[in-house]
């Protein structure tokens, strides 16, 4: 696979971690711990291919409304990942950014996610966008307040709003959209994730869940992806 035929943005729903547990009898805990495993294996396989950068869609605003334990769950396992990834991923030189408002988490989950971000700042590999208590509605309603509140004071004109314009409000500012979605999970929708900047993408769907997916598993996306890009 030749370096054009790579994508610049892979975009990833980590889905299925609750049934990959239940499939197993298992706690769910035990899913999302497989699912962290599952995201180390994805981050250094597209860093292997020469994948720019992965967003990741841990941690919907949506999932806010799930079981407070499981919650309290997905908190910790967030803690724990930004603590004991930091290593690797620097050894890797995988640059970590958060795509959502992850201030709203308790101090533990979100000093451990500013620590991640600011000790891998300096890396120049990859970039892992983290989308945590992210919904992609909620994101183009800041970003349209924020550019009618710069219209209203002078500082935008708004004969110049175009495309580029509204991109530069969103969280994923000067970073070139994904061409590439993965779904695992078998699911055919895109859950509020991305809604604006996946407007162009190539869907992969799998049903495979997301703690099974592995670098051969990208393999495939990566070579279907080649594929319909070489029939265009």
């Amino acid at each position: 696979m030749s370096a054009r035929e790579v994508p610049r943005h892979v975009a990833v729903i980590m889905d299925g971690n609750r049934r990959w547990a239940r499939a197993r009898a298992l706690p769910i805990a035990e899913g999302h711990r497989r699912g962290m495993m599952a995201l180390r294996h994805i981050t250094r396989a597209a860093q292997d291919h020469g994948i720019e950068i992965l967003t990741v869609y841990g941690f919907s605003t949506e999932n806010w409304k799930r079981d407070r334990t499981e919650i309290s769950l997905l908190l910790d396992l967030a803690a724990f990942f930004a603590k004991n990834e930091l290593s690797e991923l620097n050894r890797n030189n995988v640059r970590v950014a958060v795509v959502g408002r992850y201030e709203a988490f308790p101090r533990a989950s979100r000093e451990a996610l500013g620590h991640l971000v600011a000790n891998t700042a300096s890396n120049t590999g990859l970039l892992l966008n983290l989308a945590v208590n992210y919904s992609a509605r909620s994101e183009l309603g800041a970003a349209l307040g924020a550019l009618a509140l710069d219209v209203e004071q002078g500082r935008l004109n708004p004969e110049s709003i175009d495309e580029q314009c509204l991109s530069s409000y969103l969280f994923t500012a000067n970073m070139p959209d994904p061409e590439l979605l993965i779904r695992p999970g078998g699911e055919k929708r895109v859950s509020n994730f991305l809604l604006y900047q996946l407007a162009y993408a190539e869907l992969y769907v799998t049903d495979v869940l997301w703690p099974d997916l592995t670098p051969e598993e990208l393999n495939r996306a990566l070579s279907e992806f080649a594929a319909r890009r070489s029939e265009a």
